[in-house]
């Protein structure tokens, strides 16, 4: 598995653990990193994590304009973390490509959603990346 690969799946589960408790980024305990012994993987597990929580009202407020009929709330929690680390990376990485966050994104929910969870990451994923990111958008069919 690659190194940005695993350092998203580490942001998912941290994330998912912190939404389902109702924590926030001071409850992100250092257990949760002892495990990561590759420290480009704890470095960007870490700025998803932290950079994610830090910006989780514009994110999710980005989320919830470009998911219709479908409030934060009643998002599975396993979608609702994927597509709030993937935003971040959309608005804010710009060394990563769209296309690269997006099957990211797209695969963690296959791996981790339901059935349909990859086609509703992939939907709200495309609408923030073509309205909210314009000079992006071009990269993702080229």
């Amino acid at each position: 598995m690659r190194k940005r690969t695993q350092a998203r799946e580490i942001a998912l589960k941290v994330l998912y653990q912190i939404d389902i408790s109702g924590g926030t980024h001071q409850d992100v305990k250092a257990e949760f990193f002892k495990p990561i012994e590759d420290q480009n993987v704890l470095q960007f597990a870490k700025e998803l994590i932290y950079e994610t929580l830090e910006k989780i009202e514009t994110i999710d407020g980005l989320i919830e304009k470009h998911a219709l009929h479908w409030g934060l709330d009643r998002m599975a929690m396993i979608d609702r973390n994927i597509l709030r680390f993937a935003t971040y990376e959309l608005l804010y990485c710009d060394n990563i490509p769209p296309r690269v966050s997006l099957n990211e994104a797209i695969e963690l929910a296959k791996k981790y959603g339901d059935q349909d969870s990859s086609k509703f990451v992939n939907g709200i994923l495309d609408k923030i990346t073509r309205l909210e990111c314009p000079g992006k958008s071009a990269f993702l069919n080229g």
